[in-house]
């Protein structure tokens, strides 16, 4: 019997010093296990945009009967590249307008700029964008030759 004794009371301590360890800081609950913490699908998927608002918007759109949990992921990392490849553009505007700030007009800039994103903003009005800088060749004034320039004025001088 004391060897039984003896492992109860083992058990005990063992028991009490688990429960402590687990117990959250203020001793109402005990605090969940480290190892099941829960990732989202977006930072399984390894993306900055949410997977599952793009889920619940394909799911509330009636887009279709059933969604697949791929296809939410697939299209939330297509508007994550579109959407870097957009800033990179506009913020390659504002740089070049020596600006520190992204206003509608660099989108601008930068989509209508772009074959491929023109192509797929052709039909799409950017607020505030305004027009593209085009003077058509016409009413460029034609530059003259440097060279004879100089030479027809010291002949006129003589």
């Amino acid at each position: 019997m004391g060897k039984n004794q003896l492992n109860d009371g083992n058990k005990g301590i063992l028991l009490s010093l688990f429960v402590g360890a687990i117990m959250s800081g203020h001793g109402k609950k005990p605090s969940k296990p480290l190892a099941a913490t829960q990732k989202t699908k977006s930072t399984l998927a390894d993306l900055q945009f949410s997977v599952g608002r793009v889920a619940r918007y394909l799911k509330q759109g009636n887009y279709a009967k059933r969604i697949g949990v791929g296809a939410s992921v697939y299209l939330t990392a297509v508007l994550e590249y579109l959407t870097a490849e957009i800033l990179e553009l506009a913020g390659n505007a504002a740089h070049e307008n020596k600006k520190q700030r992204i206003v509608p007009r660099h989108i601008q800039l930068g989509v209508r700029n772009d074959d491929e994103l023109n192509k797929l903003f052709a039909h799409v009005t950017i607020a505030e964008g305004g027009v593209l800088p085009n003077i058509r060749a016409e009413l460029v004034p034609k530059k003259t030759a440097p060279s004879a320039a100089p030479q027809s004025q010291s002949q006129s001088r003589l």
